[in-house]
């Protein structure tokens, strides 16, 4: 037993890789192939990716929404876990980026289950509520530009079903949220959201230290 969480060196987290994660061949070769692109720190773990495709599986989620794409690791993740007859709603506002997640979606089998939305987040969100969606979603992942995360997170909160699991990414934010000389706007945010979340009620709420930190708000 532990009474805080481990840290994970080295040669612990290959380990780790090795004996729990099952990645499928074409998320590796995604994974590899943003791995040479100059944003590439902005693609969640395979860890990560698993476990979001775990907890889609348990929740039998069959509506999700992705709020930031970039090279759609976590889409494919999630598409994956998703039913057959399932939808995953992608909001992002990168034409080049995304252009390499659909050519792996087509690959994988599970194109038909995206939908992309190419314009900003927000505009995608308000639209899906002014069309009667609200409340029926039942999986949400943000991972979009952090200064707007609390908006993101209400506009989900009223688009998800009771029961439902909105997942935040990079609320660790590489450690610097517990550091006082870290005062960038996007720290900010991401401290303020997290005080916000803390005392919550709407939400069952859990930060778990996986990737950079992703908490998981289960609507009420």
């Amino acid at each position: 037993m532990s009474r805080a969480t481990l840290s994970l060196d080295g040669p612990l987290y290959e380990y780790l890789l090795d004996v729990s994660t099952r990645e499928p061949a074409v998320l590796k070769k995604l994974r590899a192939e943003t791995a040479s692109l100059p944003l590439a720190n902005m693609q969640i773990s395979p860890e990560q990716g698993q476990f979001m495709g775990l907890l889609v599986e348990l929740i039998c989620a069959r509506r999700a929404l992705e709020i930031g794409v970039f090279t759609g690791y976590s889409s494919l993740c999630v598409a994956i876990a998703l039913p057959a007859d399932g939808e995953l709603i992608a909001c992002d506002v990168d034409a080049n980026w995304t252009a390499i997640a659909q050519r792996y979606w087509r690959e994988a089998g599970v194109a038909s289950k995206i939908d992309l939305r190419l314009a900003p987040a927000l505009d995608t969100l308000d639209g899906l509520l002014e069309s009667g969606n609200a409340g029926s979603f039942d999986f949400v992942f943000i991972d979009a530009d952090k200064e707007s995360y609390d908006v993101y997170y209400e506009r989900a909160l009223r688009l998800m079903r009771v029961g439902g699991l909105i997942a935040i990414d990079n609320v660790l934010w590489h450690g610097t949220v517990a550091d006082s000389n870290h005062n960038d706007s996007e720290t900010q945010a991401i401290r303020a959201l997290n005080e916000k979340l803390h005392g919550d009620e709407r939400v069952s709420l859990s930060l778990v230290p996986i990737g950079d930190g992703l908490t998981l708000a289960r609507k009420r």
